[in-house]
């Protein structure tokens, strides 16, 4: 299969379901954010301590989150009601209880926030924090394409989309944390 096809030359690309919209499309922006986040993570991956990487849990679970992003961005780059929506899983039902679980866990080893604390800290924690705010972009763009839909069901779905997206922000807040324990590194209070 060739990587290149040209046919998106002219500013226009294919949805799932098979319309072609702009590259500027709505739909097009969010799964294109929702992609950014999951090479984010990706990276994050990439800049994992040594004791940290490979098969340990958490590149277990951040591949978990990766895979939930494919299967979001399969949702937003579908139109509904088409039969191509028809064969789509929404977001797994679990998805945001399982990050829940995940925040109380790293939540309950790390000392009670007391200010804003500025992003940084060892790579693998700066990773985190530039996905948690491409995530949080990737979520004002579903919010835009939520207020764009005029089917019941479909804005049923992008709230569930919306739900795990904005869950995803909060884990990669407190994975940075997490990761910045685990390394040393003390949060940077924001000080004025």
């Amino acid at each position: 299969m060739r990587i290149y096809t040209g046919t998106g030359d002219r500013g226009k690309t294919s949805l799932f379901s098979g319309e072609r919209v702009s590259k500027h499309h709505i739909r097009i922006e969010a799964y294109g954010d929702l992609d950014e986040v999951n090479s984010l993570l990706g990276a994050l991956d990439a800049a994992l301590p040594a004791e940290l990487a490979g098969g340990h849990a958490l590149t277990e679970e951040l591949r978990w989150i990766q895979g939930q992003l494919f299967s979001v961005s399969a949702w937003l780059a579908t139109t509904p009601g088409t039969p191509m929506a028809a064969s789509l899983e929404t977001v797994d039902h679990d998805a945001a209880p399982r990050l829940e679980r995940a925040i109380d866990r790293m939540t309950a080893e790390l000392p009670e926030l007391e200010s804003f604390i500025l992003p940084g800290g060892n790579p693998a924690a700066a990773w985190a924090h530039v996905a948690r705010t491409a995530c949080r972009r990737a979520e004002r763009r579903v919010v835009h394409l939520s207020e764009e839909l005029s089917e019941d069901a479909a804005r049923a779905a992008c709230g569930e989309v919306l739900v795990f997206i904005n869950r995803l922000s909060d884990y990669l807040f407190v994975l940075a944390r997490h990761l910045n324990r685990l390394t040393g590194h003390d949060d940077i209070p924001w000080k004025r």
